[in-house]
């Protein structure tokens, strides 16, 4: 009876002014309890008039008290520590009336005492006993409400909440406030022994190696662990708990970041499955923002590639550094409306400081016109094809943007008096094994070249990293949308590994790069440990829920073309410098004559003209010595090659 009740009244709201009068008769009630408890239950003891007469006194003061703390005005259901509190505040408020109003009375206005005048032992028990009333009364009906709200009856969810701090206090009253299921929060979990063996609001929080032993978790029948920890947790030791959780078959699920809460308050459709990316990321790297400051604020910056993935990173960085004017070229049209839309929201001055223009770098006439018209000061070039297998079968569009637009783009840096030019290289410039490695490490050697000339003012600077995350055409959304389809997941090679690294990061990496760079230099980034594919795709099966072998499989498919089995970030004949920042080396690379690189770069230009892919990547190896060939129709050539 009592849950129909509350379950037909669950979208009704009490009126403040039902509350507060409902707290007035608590007051009354109870302040008739505290003289006859004041005079041990003798109620012929209890002095005439001490209730009747006195009450109304009282009842006023309680009422100003009341409305000051506005104690009334919460919802009773979500009763909290901030309502007690105000209960409290309120009270205090009210005893203090009474008790000035009292002793002003008995001092000097001896014809009120019959109307004012309580004993302050009386005030006191009141006090104390409306109190406890008061807030229990909440409590009592926010427990009721809650044990009877869920409609159906469901099983509930088994929780392990991992982090005793503010974050995991807040987790736990989001899962109990939810209305849509049922949450049973076995334990804490903390890594703080002097948390271990003490509990919250009854709840124990218990070591790692005791919540997580077979015995614990089969007892209590442990469902899901939800990561509540906001600060002070390596990503090592996030990866190793996710490893634990999903070794032992437990659903594991993360609380966003406090500053992605709604409105400062979480919520759980904000408590997510751990995904992949969250696990490849790695400790926060710190910038020398002061630096980039310096270098950025008040300046004109070019970001050609500027609607891709790297590049609108770059455009969201730079924008925070107060530059005087920020131009967006890209040849994409509808990625590029998107970003403008995406900057307008996020960037008041946008409208103001910004030019999105439309343009292929492949065509320098479009080009010169975009540097007559903003002379710009600093260009981040990461414009560029870069799929593997695509710029395999289609050198010529390669060899168009990575090398030729980059000349077109290194040129006009010179002839516009540009004061630096940071490129976007990529891990495949080293050691190349295809189409598109090959073109990125002539478009380093060329620039390079061109700005060791003595009458080049330009810096070029050259900034080469590895996979990023959530790129386009990155691996794990690919796999992602394997796993949603049902699968398999598709892999190249069982033994295949890469570097990756988050698109902040990366971009982070450049800017810093770009300003701590003088001209000539390939800032290589520390990638961190290489992954193996196998073990990422393994590791996604098991987030997503499904088992190998058993509900989800792995197929080799084989290596792609020009694909390498490892990717290197240097050369075997490269050795690296350390700089300023932990995470940014210079590699020591070969170098070419300016004048082979024009003669060789003259070579690939006629090679284009004449539409015959063959011809077009040997006069790439020519330029390249060390590209061989991976797995390719292009292998012919290397063999040539060893021929003679």
């Amino acid at each position: 009876m009592l849950r129909k009740i509350i379950l037909r009244n669950s979208d009704r709201f009490l009126s403040r002014w039902i509350v507060l009068v409902f707290d007035l008769l608590v007051i009354s009630a109870t302040y008739q309890a505290s003289a006859v408890l004041r005079y041990n239950f003798e109620i012929s003891e209890v002095p005439p008039g001490l209730i009747l007469t006195k009450l109304p006194f009282l009842l006023i003061s309680y009422l100003i008290g009341f409305t000051i703390s506005k104690s009334h005005v919460g919802v009773i259901r979500h009763t909290g520590i901030t309502d007690a509190y105000a209960i409290f505040r309120g009270g205090l408020i009210s005893l203090l009336i009474l008790s000035f109003g009292s002793n002003l009375a008995f001092y000097y206005e001896p014809q009120l005492m019959d109307f004012l005048v309580i004993p302050n032992s009386v005030l006191v028990i009141h006090f104390l006993l409306g109190i406890v009333v008061l807030i229990g009364s909440r409590f009592a009906v926010k427990i009721l409400f809650f044990r009877f709200q869920t409609q159906t009856k469901i099983k509930a969810t088994s929780v392990m909440i991992y982090g005793a701090g503010a974050s995991g206090v807040i987790t736990k009253n989001t899962l109990e406030h939810d209305t849509s299921r049922e949450y049973d929060i076995v334990c804490f979990i903390d890594d703080n022994p002097k948390k271990i063996g003490k509990s919250i609001e009854g709840i124990p929080i218990l070591p790692n190696e005791k919540a997580f032993s077979d015995l614990f978790l089969s007892k209590n029948k442990v469902d899901q662990v939800i990561l509540s920890i906001q600060t002070g947790i390596s990503v090592k030791r996030k990866n190793e708990i996710v490893d634990q959780c999903l070794n032992l078959d437990l659903k594991v699920k993360v609380i966003p970041p406090v500053d992605s809460w709604i409105q400062g308050e979480l919520s759980t459709k904000q408590i997510k499955s751990v995904r992949i990316e969250d696990l490849l990321e790695r400790e926060e790297i710190k910038l020398d923002s002061q630096n980039v400051q310096r270098e950025i604020e008040g300046k004109k910056v070019l970001i050609t590639g500027a609607a891709g993935s790297i590049g609108s990173e770059i455009v969201r960085q730079v924008l925070h550094y107060k530059p005087k004017q920020v131009i967006l070229l890209d040849q994409a049209e509808s990625p590029m409306y998107e970003l403008s839309l995406e900057l307008k929201n996020r960037f008041k001055n946008f409208d103001d400081i910004a030019e999105c223009v439309i343009a292929d770098v492949r065509d320098r006439l479009r080009l010169e016109k975009v540097f007559r018209a903003f002379s710009p000061d600093i260009i981040f070039h990461a414009a560029a094809y870069k799929h593997v297998p695509l710029m395999e079968d289609n050198p010529y569009e390669a060899v168009g943007v990575n090398v030729l637009g980059t000349k077109n783009m290194a040129d006009l840096a010179v002839e516009f008096g540009v004061a630096k030019f940071v490129m976007v290289s990529t891990d495949k410039a080293v050691n190349p094994t295809n189409v598109m490695g090959a073109t990125k490490r002539t478009a380093e050697l060329y620039t390079q070249s061109l700005g060791s000339k003595d009458n080049v003012g330009t810096q070029f600077i050259t900034t080469r990293f590895g996979n990023v995350l959530g790129s386009n055409g990155s691996v794990i959304p690919v796999f992602r949308r394997q796993l949603e389809k049902g699968g398999p997941i598709t892999l190249t090679h069982k033994d295949i590994t890469r570097y990756f690294m988050t698109i902040p990061e990366a971009c982070n990496l450049v800017l810093e790069a770009g300003s701590m760079g003088h001209g000539g230099e390939i800032f290589v980034f520390d990638m961190g440990d290489s992954v193996k594919i196998y073990d990422l795709a393994k590791k996604m099966i098991k987030l997503s829920g499904f088992e190998l072998g058993k509900d989800m499989e792995i197929l080799e498919v084989g290596l792609r073309p020009g694909e390498k089995l490892y990717e290197e970030l240097l050369t075997g004949k490269e050795n690296t410098l350390e700089t300023h920042h932990p995470k940014i080396m210079i590699a020591q690379t070969t170098k070419m004559d300016a004048h082979a690189i024009q003669l060789a770069l003259e070579r690939v230009r006629m090679a284009l003209l004449s539409n015959d892919n063959l011809e077009l990547v040997a006069s790439l190896k020519s330029m390249v010595p060390e590209f061989i060939s991976n797995n390719s129709i292009y292998e012919s050539l290397d063999l040539h090659a060893q021929a003679k």
